[in-house]
């Protein structure tokens, strides 16, 4: 092996390690704060429609600003982005911390500063830059190895925060997360961008305006930019609400956890699965079929009689397809219009996903506040997984002519 295919193959597997392990911080800090609302509500007098907009707001930041850290990572690279990212997540996590912590506080706090964080340095932006450095016949399976990675941090996170909340008190819980975001800035400096873009044209001078009108002038980005909505809708109505709405059916404390934990575990096995399977058959196909399963496994946990059984069924279940819907949609947007701008261009449909996910965080709040229950939550939740498995169904898996002809 020649001393520069070395440098290179070390290059590549090291930003595929430090990606690995800042989605596990990002996301499995950020998965956690469900957790934390009993607490909130007790000591600093959060209201669960306050705690449910203040992180459907950090939801909504998220998406908007995936797009703007996707132009930093495509033109100065990821690691610029994700360490200005974790500056923000950091600066929230101490905020939250300080005595400044209610009313417009709280909210700046876990709903502004981390929102725009995790634009940075949740999914996006790691799973992005991975991308580039591969080509079309692996890199749905590298972005499923990173998507793992942040669903192993949604497996150990609960666990640990469930344990640190009743030992070391919700205060210095947060002190131990600023401590892990500080290894995640350092993480930050090992992400690489490479030079010239694998799987497209080098010398490609499409400007990023023009990689935007073609994306918008192309019906299948639009349907896979309104299918990913309902998957953001998902998982923050689950991650935001699930504590309540154990406590609501009556089951014990330790089913909060135990589903987390195995929306953490099975998600690995998910994304991997997914990520393998979109490179040997349709994207399209494996995203109805996730959605789809999706509405069938919320109406079995929402309509069958509460137990602990049914309660780990649905953190098994829903972890399986809870972030699997990542690398085949990701997949579809530089398998269609090449990578040069796909952090730009999957930042668009994430701000769709977080879009949903600011609905799905609120709504809940709203809804169990004036109905006493999540009822009408979980309703839409199913009617919203039968419209997105239908409209991936229209999707042409077909690259732009652009592309076509290089």
């Amino acid at each position: 092996m020649s001393s520069e295919k070395f440098i290179k193959n070390k290059t590549v597997l090291v930003t595929l390690i430090s990606a690995c392990a800042i989605v596990i911080v990002s996301l499995g800090i950020r998965q956690t704060f469900g957790m934390f609302y009993f607490d909130f509500s007790t000591d600093l007098g959060i209201t669960l429609s306050q705690f449910g907009f203040a992180l459907g707001l950090q939801m909504l930041l998220w998406g908007v600003f995936g797009p703007w850290f996707g132009v930093i990572t495509d033109k100065y690279g990821g690691h610029i982005a994700v360490s200005i990212g974790f500056v923000f997540y950091l600066a929230g996590i101490l905020l939250l911390y300080s005595q400044y912590n209610t009313g417009l506080y709280f909210v700046t706090a876990i709903g502004v500063l981390i929102g725009v964080a995790l634009g940075a340095t949740a999914i996006s932006i790691p799973v992005s830059v991975v991308a580039k450095h591969f080509p079309q016949s692996n890199r749905t399976l590298a972005m499923g190895i990173v998507t793992a990675s942040g669903s192993f941090g949604y497996f150990i996170s609960p666990i640990f925060v469930r344990y640190s909340l009743v030992e070391n008190g919700w205060e210095n819980t947060l002190l131990i997360f600023a401590a892990f975001i500080f290894i995640g800035l350092i993480l930050a400096f090992f992400l690489t961008t490479p030079k010239n873009v694998v799987g497209g044209k080098i010398n490609d001078n499409q400007t990023a305006i023009e990689a935007l009108k073609e994306a918008f002038d192309n019906k299948s980005f639009i349907y896979l930019t309104l299918g990913f909505f309902v998957c953001g809708w998902h998982i923050t109505l689950v991650a935001t609400h699930i504590p309540v709405y154990i406590s609501d059916r009556g089951l014990p404390e330790w089913c909060t956890v135990t589903i987390l934990s195995m929306i953490g575990l099975f998600n690995i096995f998910g994304t991997l699965t997914s990520g393998y399977l979109a490179q040997k058959f349709s994207k399209k196909i494996i995203l109805s079929i996730i959605y789809f399963a999706r509405g069938l496994v919320i109406a079995i946990f929402i309509f069958l009689p509460p137990s602990p059984i049914i309660a780990i069924f649905f953190g098994m279940a829903f972890g399986f397809l809870w972030l699997s819907t990542v690398p085949p949609t990701m997949g579809l947007v530089g398998f269609i219009f090449g990578t040069k701008y796909i952090g730009l261009l999957y930042g668009i449909v994430f701000l769709s996903h977080q879009v949903g996910s600011f609905f799905g965080a609120y709504l809940g709040g709203v809804f169990h506040d004036l109905y006493g229950s999540y009822d009408y939550a979980w309703y839409i939740s199913i009617a919203l997984s039968v419209f997105a498995g239908l409209i991936h169904l229209p999707i042409i898996e077909k690259q732009v002519p652009r592309l076509q002809t290089a």
